[in-house]
């Protein structure tokens, strides 16, 4: 078969997974080690056609699927890969373009500079920052606390709250830096009062924290900073994605503030997985922390390349994919998304309230759901594990004030009302 003949077949498949990825379970029963040995045990000697692999795909991964795309994927950060950001994946391995250099690849550079623009102008940042793509937000936060490792020297110390992601702690074992937690208030914020900065290069606060999307005050961390002249990284991996509505603004007050700030497009304005968007005000610090140009790679373009700015030499063309969804949604697009997740979580999140032995756990910002049944943590823990068995929908935990807390995160781009609602009746009947 030819390349256009496999392609469409490719095509094919998607749009079968699509089509049934709702009725299959949605967190993969399997065993560890189930799709290891349905695998031969060596590669194949001779060829074989593009065909075969569509027909494994279907016999031995699909079943090892966890479905990420399923309308009632409500764990962790619900994430969809939209029709446009697929097409533009597509495109992108097509090209396979490696963005070393400005002149490597002209578009990459340039496409990825305008398109973050566009993004941080859609999120209320102020203009004028340094904005580039990396795979990952723990690559992103790695790359700012470099760079405010880089920008004050002999300070070996960063500080965040007790419920800042764990990619900082990752960061800071890579990096060689102490870190310094301080405890949350009763909404789970960081306690800008409680910051201890003696020795430190480095604040992270969240805007959006993994466990429940508590939001650390900024305005009063970024006094702390600037009063100790610290560097303030921002995490807004989730929530930041929020603030191309106005109303969440609320939530980056401050931020203009920041020295480095992260949002993941990924998470939930519907770009494939691998595009997260890195901001600073301080580009200087990053190439200070960055650059190495070997001499088979000086050129005389007056222009400085991305690879100066963070870990990565060879680099995606990721801003292809981010462009296609900012041009195929729109800003009210993405708007409305991002209104509906909130919408259905508040939902969830009143039936909850109303219901007599289930209690909610933590304020919702966004839409994030966190609550449990009004009983000990093994009960509460045993409850997910077995809604999560019946395969009809996938829910993730955290620990909350040392309490065993459920976790419903609406984000996926398919997700409905009645999705939601199924979620709810299937808690209610395994409790």
């Amino acid at each position: 078969m030819t390349f256009r003949e496999d392609g469409y077949a490719a095509i094919d498949w998607l749009v079968r997974y699509r089509e049934r990825v709702t009725d299959a379970p949605v967190l993969s029963p399997l065993r560890p080690g189930d799709v290891r040995a349905a695998l031969p045990s060596s590669a194949p000697e001779e060829g074989e056609p593009f065909a075969a692999v569509l027909e494994d795909l279907d016999r031995v991964v699909f079943p090892g699927l966890t479905h990420w795309q399923s309308p009632r994927f409500f764990a962790y950060f619900s994430t969809t890969g939209s029709d446009p950001g697929m097409l533009a994946e597509l495109l992108i391995a097509g090209l396979n373009n490696v963005g070393i250099l400005w002149r490597a690849s002209p578009a990459l550079q340039e496409l990825e500079e305008t398109t973050l623009d566009w993004l941080a102008g859609l999120l209320g940042l102020p203009p004028g920052l340094h904005g580039h793509i990396e795979e990952g937000a723990s690559i992103s936060t790695l790359a700012a606390l470099a760079s405010a490792r880089q920008a004050r020297p002999g300070s070996r110390v960063v500080v965040c709250s007790e419920h800042a992601h764990s990619s900082v702690d990752r960061a800071c074992k890579v990096l060689e830096l102490e870190l310094r937690k301080v405890s949350a208030d009763d909404e789970y914020r960081l306690r800008p009062e409680k910051l201890d900065l003696e020795g430190a290069c480095a604040v992270v606060a969240t805007v959006g924290t993994t466990s429940c999307t508590s939001v650390d005050p900024v305005v009063a961390v970024a006094d702390v900073c600037e009063r100790d002249g610290v560097w303030l990284h921002v995490d807004a991996a989730y929530a930041g994605a929020a603030m191309i509505c106005p109303e969440f603004r609320w939530a980056f007050e401050g931020v203009d503030r920041a020295d480095s700030i992260v949002v993941n497009p990924h998470k939930w304005l519907l770009v494939p997985q691998g595009c997260s968007a890195l901001w600073t005000r301080r580009p200087e610090a990053f190439r200070d922390a960055f650059s190495v140009v070997p001499e088979y790679l000086r050129t005389p373009d007056d222009v400085v390349s991305f690879s100066e700015y963070g870990p990565e030499l060879g680099r995606r063309f990721r801003a292809l994919k981010l462009w296609a969804v900012l041009r195929c949604y729109g800003a009210e697009g993405l708007r409305s998304r991002i209104r509906e997740s909130v919408r259905l979580a508040e939902l969830f999140e009143s039936w909850v309230r109303d219901e007599p032995g289930w209690v909610v756990a933590a304020p919702r910002h966004f839409s994030v759901a966190c609550f449990r049944r009004d009983a000990s943590d093994e009960e509460n823990e045993e409850l997910m594990h077995r809604v999560n068995a019946r395969g009809r929908i996938f829910l993730s935990h955290t620990k909350l004030d040392g309490r065993y807390v459920l976790r419903l995160a609406v984000g996926s781009e398919p997700t409905t009302e009645a999705d939601v609602r199924l979620a709810w009746e299937e808690l209610r009947e395994a409790a």
